[in-house]
């Protein structure tokens, strides 16, 4: 039986954000969900074939990424997004996830596990958690991030 390090299975809570351009200070996340792609099958059927229809692979495709941390009233990702939405002008990133080691790296600094590195990246979703004067809970926003697709690392 393989011997599995002290990081299996790695903690999920332990991750970094990188957007090309965007400051380090700008990239801190509470809450990261949508790191998917899936691929869809069209049904053809055969001519003479009355058992089954035959399931033949689309593209892939990717699910939206979300992003979620506490309300920053003025940013650059905030501006990105904002620029896209409001103006309809999109400049396209590369985004970094990295899935960091909670033991630390050999200097204490966190080391990557994996890294998943999305391309031609854009917002296409901002949102402002609701408001509620009865609740102490802080302001989150929610930011949604499509792309192409993505390449993954270890």
């Amino acid at each position: 039986m393989p011997v599995i390090g002290n990081n299996y299975p790695p903690a999920g809570f332990y991750f970094k954000v990188v957007i090309d351009g965007m400051p380090d200070s700008d990239s801190e996340f509470q809450e990261l969900s949508g790191l998917s792609m899936s691929m869809e099958t069209q049904s053809v059927k055969e001519a003479g074939e009355n058992r089954f229809t035959h399931q033949l692979p689309l593209p892939a495709r990717a699910e939206p990424l979300v992003l979620k941390r506490g309300l920053k009233i003025s940013s650059p990702l905030v501006e990105w997004c904002r620029k896209a939405i409001e103006d309809f002008s999109f400049s396209p990133k590369s985004l970094h996830i990295f899935l960091l080691d909670v033991e630390g790296g050999s200097q204490g600094s966190p080391k990557p596990l994996m890294a998943w590195h999305l391309v031609n990246a854009y917002p296409t979703k901002w949102e402002i958690s609701g408001l509620n004067a009865q609740n102490s809970d802080i302001a989150v926003e929610t930011i949604q991030i499509n792309y192409n697709y993505f390449t993954k690392s270890s």
